[in-house]
């Protein structure tokens, strides 16, 4: 994955073990028994789209793909009231406003392959149905692009339609703006990946097609571009992962979207090869991974096929959102962005405190790990341990639950988790108050309503320091996890009072009690419960407290294994006062 030959291959390689899964009307893709909160004509017409993120830009930039036929057959009959294939009318907050985006998006960048080809009466069927979208009521927050992506087609394709709505949700998408290049997506505290995936790469796709006869807007859109980038990268670590963090990661590597529609916008917000090495990295770091990207279907999962991670709106279809990543196919060959050498990663910053997104980021020996305050999500599956956790590494990913009961279900990485009767145990779910300071991130959290917790976490890369200051009514059982690491390559275990170690070849990881109060063990997660490896072990120090006051300090360690890894346990960062901590 070096050029654009290569990813034009990918596009292809992608899509076409999809082929045998098409109805014989070509309006359904049955990839798997949809699990989603939305019906199955719905799944199915999501499987027929996405794919389109990625074999529109394939197309408008000159690139062969020969089944396009199974596309435009399928939008005739899909959006024929008399066929059996026929995917309904959308109503509010419908699943098939997403989708019908992505054919918005299709007709706006290839319509010569998926307009052209219909007949005058199917035409009007397809038009009906996508103006039909462009006045339902959506959810406050990215979805008020989808209607603006639906227009972005009509337009291309001349149909008209009115425009009032549209402009009304631009506007309402503007109000999400927080300053220094960040939306909220909607009004909430989440800004994770639909930053940039979502709200950034929607406006860049506006502003490219839309400019004209927009331009004031198309400015801000950019201009916030631009500024974001500047954040967004400290996200990826030098080989191309990014920080696995919130909701939706089975949409993989859509994580470098926005590094795609930087240059189909014409903002150079950093070099073109800057970008294109940001974006091709993550495509190679995914390309290695073949339990995640292999010649098959996408799976519903992160690192490797993993239902427990899905969000209740991911159908077998959904991962195709990562397609989105390929728009720079839609450039010609001559463009900068291709013609550029591509550039290895910039040196950085050691840490990168980002306010609006409540997060410090840590870099060291090339990897990323994001120390996490305010952002929290309590409707999505897991919504704790995507968004509440203390940190989240691109070397160690992070740990879902696969139980109610006891620490090997738990899976508590990066948590502290308490119990008051040594079985079911309860972590931070939804932060509190959170103050950021410099490299610091304050948090208040309440497991119970007489337990009060404030948890300051700090940047000290390649460790990061935890305070707690614990005010409780009841006694608690105490356990508070480090990185959870591959066991499967074989592991080296060191644990005693004070502290607990695992290293070998996926990596080092320990954490080690400031105050000696606590005891280390080594624990064996449930397996399937990391994003990243199939199996971990996990680091964990343990205690008990009595109702009342109680401080709770460690240093933990997140890096390779060898000898810097060594030479780095070997010097932990000394414990700050913090509070009344001693």
């Amino acid at each position: 994955m070096t050029d654009r030959n290569a990813l034009q291959g990918f596009a292809r390689r992608l899509t076409e073990p999809l082929l045998p899964h098409f109805s014989e009307g070509r309006a359904r893709l049955r990839l798997g028994v949809n699990t989603a909160i939305h019906d199955d004509t719905a799944a199915e017409l999501e499987s027929f789209a996405r794919p389109l993120w990625g074999l529109a830009p394939l197309a408008a930039g000159g690139g062969a793909f020969e089944h396009w036929g199974h596309w435009v057959r399928g939008l005739a009959t899909g959006t024929d009231p008399d066929h059996p294939e026929y995917w309904g009318e959308p109503g509010p907050h419908d699943q098939r406003i997403v989708e019908m985006a992505a054919i918005g998006f299709a007709l706006a960048l290839a319509p010569d392959r998926l307009w052209d080809p219909l007949k005058g009466p199917e035409r009007d069927r397809v038009a009906r149905w996508l103006r039909s979208a462009l006045d339902r009521p959506t959810t406050e927050n990215n979805w008020l692009f989808f209607p603006v992506l639906i227009s972005l087609g009509l337009d291309r394709v001349g149909v008209s339609y009115d425009h009032a709505p549209v402009r009304a949700g631009l506007d309402r998408l503007e109000s999400f703006a927080l300053g220094d290049g960040w939306y909220a997506d909607g009004p909430t505290e989440r800004r994770d990946y639909y930053v940039p995936w979502a709200m950034h790469f929607y406006g860049l796709l506006y502003a490219a097609l839309a400019g004209e006869r927009d331009p004031e807007r198309a400015v801000r859109f950019r201009m916030r571009a631009s500024l974001f980038a500047g954040d967004f990268q400290h996200w990826f670590a030098d080989d191309g992962a990014a920080v696995p963090y919130g909701r939706s990661l089975t949409y993989r590597f859509a994580q470098a979207a926005f590094w795609a529609a930087l240059p189909y916008a014409g903002v150079e917000a950093l070099p073109w090869g800057v970008v294109k090495g940001h974006l091709l990295r993550h495509l190679r770091w995914w390309q290695r991974r073949p339990e995640a990207v292999g010649e098959g279907l996408l799976s519903i999962g992160y690192g490797y096929p993993q239902p427990a991670l899905a969000e209740q709106y991911n159908a077998p279809g959904s991962p195709y959102w990562a397609m989105k990543s390929l728009l720079p196919l839609a450039l010609p060959a001559s463009h900068p962005f291709w013609t550029a050498p591509e550039l290895p990663a910039p040196a950085l910053a050691p840490v990168s405190a980002q306010p609006h997104a409540g997060a410090v980021l840590m870099r060291a020996g090339g990897e990323v790990t994001l120390l996490a305050g305010r952002q929290h999500h309590a409707w999505v599956r897991h919504g704790a341990e995507k968004y509440a956790k203390f940190a989240y590494s691109t070397r160690f990913g992070f740990s879902l639950p696969s139980g109610p009961l006891g620490l090997e279900q738990g899976a508590y990485d990066s948590m502290l988790a308490l119990s008051d009767d040594g079985d079911h145990y309860r972590v931070r779910e939804e932060p509190g108050a959170t103050q950021m300071a410099g490299d610091t991130i304050r948090c208040i959290w309440h497991p119970w309503p007489d337990v009060e917790i404030t948890t300051w976490l700090t940047a000290a890369p390649p460790w990061h320091l935890r305070t707690h200051r614990i005010r409780t009514g009841r006694a608690l059982h105490t356990a508070e996890g480090g990185f959870a690491i591959d066991r499967d390559p074989g592991l080296t275990r060191q644990a005693c009072a004070g502290r607990a170690r695992a290293w070998g070849p996926a990596g080092l990881t320990g954490l080690i009690d400031s105050d000696g109060q606590r005891t280390g063990r080594v624990v064996d997660a449930l397996p399937g419960t990391n994003v990243l490896a199939r199996r971990t072990a996990l680091p964990t120090l343990t205690g008990q407290l009595t109702p009342g006051e109680h401080w709770l300090r460690c240093v933990v360690l997140g890096t390779a294994a060898g000898p810097e890894g060594e030479a780095a346990w070997r010097r932990p960062p000394a414990h700050p006062t913090i509070g009344g901590s001693t």
